[in-house]
């Protein structure tokens, strides 16, 4: 098993317990699962990461697909999207057109 992958399982653990999650508390639950060989670093950063997450939302809706979350406003708001990605790719193309417009290009 990676030492990611342990600290994530510690994670889930201290969710699971109510606990708050902390650099200091996935240490000792990995160190304490037999991980002594995981860089201090990790502990931090999962830490920082999962800070304010909801967990558990997280595990129920992996691999959901966006536009299932948003429900019926996502049906009613596509068209609009559909509209604003149009609207982008313009301004795209019209930002490419203009670097034409300084004399030179790159085998000049």
């Amino acid at each position: 098993m990676s030492s990611e992958l342990a600290i994530v399982y510690a994670a889930l653990i201290l969710k699971d317990d109510n606990v708050e999650i902390s650099a200091d508390k996935l240490q000792a639950l990995t160190k304490a699962a037999g991980f002594t060989e995981i860089e201090p670093i990790w502990f931090s950063l999962y830490a920082k990461a999962l800070e304010g997450q909801d967990i558990k939302e997280l595990v129920f809706n992996v691999g959901a697909p966006a536009a299932a979350v948003g429900g019926a406003s996502a049906a009613t708001g596509g068209a609009a999207a559909a509209e604003a990605a149009v609207e982008e790719e313009k301004k795209e193309e019209e930002k490419e057109e203009s670097d034409d417009d300084m004399g030179f290009g790159l085998f000049d």
